[in-house]
């Protein structure tokens, strides 16, 4: 399952009803890590906004961290905190890691934060998590923490000293002040302490135990993070993220039947900085995403038909969209088309260019700043068919507002 926006569509809520409709009991995290803010309200009325463990554990699915996923072991702790009070017995046991998964430290939080800070008006659009600083140093850096380094506190101990010492470095170097954390000779023997709690509590599993619990699983959710449009291959530089979020990864961990679901808001929305051409069309109330920290306001407008379509060309098509908020929006304005754009990046069909070729979609981002939306009044569903089948319609925000209206190949191991 895969956003085909900038994230927010409703992934939470659909993986939730997929583990109860078509018996999911594994959901597999193959993307992002824990900048996910996936909302769940189940049907008696809890809430709670999924980051790390999988939307489906309300519905008592198990919970698969991939080895791509980039781990936060102090927010899990409070995400499982927060599940125990809302009704989740020990969600911990209810997880497995892959070892090679990994984990984003103080530092690089830290430093993500400072970085983002210094850009002011250019900012990116970071959740301030660290997520994209722990990917950066896993391509050239040799102190990279993986989950299967929770349990020796003496190697943790050398890797987050080295790493503390060179994210000091590089921070000077680059005229900005790293803070009072770089400095704080006890912090590293507080990690170790919550992240010996995390290690305890965790079971680990290399790529043999993770093809087993996928063999063993009556069906499988592969719940996707952000969105898109925000990919690191195909988004639009430099808004975007450090993962891959077109579902291209997933034959490095199941080779089985599938079936790809888009997820798709009836409205677009956008939390964070980075071209919006219908911002500002269209205001619907919102429940569960508000002005945050880090990404400012939650943005809103019409339903970009335009971006929508280059979403679908990238991925290579869905088998399926999942329509979700109709009942916020079900008739309403699309946007088919901009006037304002240049020529040469397409006009109602953006052309993507090669993949990984950021100047080109920098370029893109940038004239996407400038066009001026064509809308359409239309029935949304309805139109959507037009691009791609719709399966699955969300007309409320638990499992009970929602239903399949195509069920072709929902069953077996990684079907969903």
């Amino acid at each position: 399952m895969i956003d085909l926006g900038f994230g927010d569509a409703g992934k939470g809520a659909t993986t939730d009803f997929l583990c109860r409709e078509v018996g999911a009991d594994v959901v597999v995290r193959f993307n992002g890590g824990a900048q996910a803010g996936h909302n769940v309200v189940t049907p008696d009325g809890r809430h709670h906004t999924f980051s790390q463990l999988g939307a489906g554990t309300f519905a008592g699915a198990r919970t698969l961290l991939g080895p791509d996923f980039l781990l936060h072991p102090l927010g899990l702790l409070l995400e499982a905190d927060h599940l125990v009070d809302v009704g989740v017995h020990d969600p911990l046991a209810m997880l497995a890691v892959h070892r090679e998964a990994r984990v984003i430290t103080p530092f690089q939080q830290a430093a993500n934060q400072i970085r983002e800070r210094a850009r002011g008006d250019a900012a990116h659009g970071t959740c301030g998590v660290g997520v994209g600083e722990c990917a950066s140093d896993s391509l050239s850096a040799d102190d990279t923490v993986r989950a299967g380094d929770l349990g020796d506190p003496v190697r943790l101990a050398r890797l987050l000293r080295s790493q503390r010492d060179r994210k000091r470095v590089e921070l000077l170097s680059q005229g900005l002040d790293p803070g009072g954390i770089f400095d704080d000779p006890e912090l590293v023997g507080r990690v170790l302490d919550v992240w010996g709690e995390v290690a305890r509590a965790v079971r680990l599993v290399d790529d043999a135990g993770l093809r087993a619990e996928l063999d063993a699983a009556r069906s499988v959710v592969f719940e996707g993070a952000q969105g898109v449009l925000l990919d690191e291959h195909w988004g639009f530089h430099p808004h975007t993220t450090w993962s891959d979020c077109t579902g291209s990864t997933l034959g490095t961990l199941w080779d089985g039947p599938t079936v790809r679901l888009g997820v798709v808001r009836t409205y677009q929305t956008r939390h964070g900085a980075g071209p919006f051409p219908t911002e500002g069309t269209l205001d619907v109330p919102e429940v569960h995403n508000g002005p945050e920290c880090w990404q400012g306001a939650f943005r809103t407008g019409a339903l970009d038909g335009v971006l929508l379509r280059y979403a679908l060309d990238v991925v290579g098509g869905v088998d399926g969209l999942a329509v979700t908020h109709l009942d916020r929006l079900a008739n309403g304005p699309v946007c088919t088309g901009y006037s304002g754009l240049p020529e040469s990046f397409g006009s109602d069909r953006l052309r993507p260019g090669a993949k990984d070729d950021l100047t080109w979609r920098e370029a893109l981002g940038h004239a996407l700043r400038g066009v001026r939306p064509i809308l359409e009044t239309v029935d949304v569903r309805a139109w959507l068919t037009g691009l791609a089948p719709v399966a699955l319609e969300a007309w409320g925000p638990t499992a009970r507002e929602r239903r399949l209206t195509s069920r072709r190949g929902a069953r077996g191991p990684g079907s969903s």
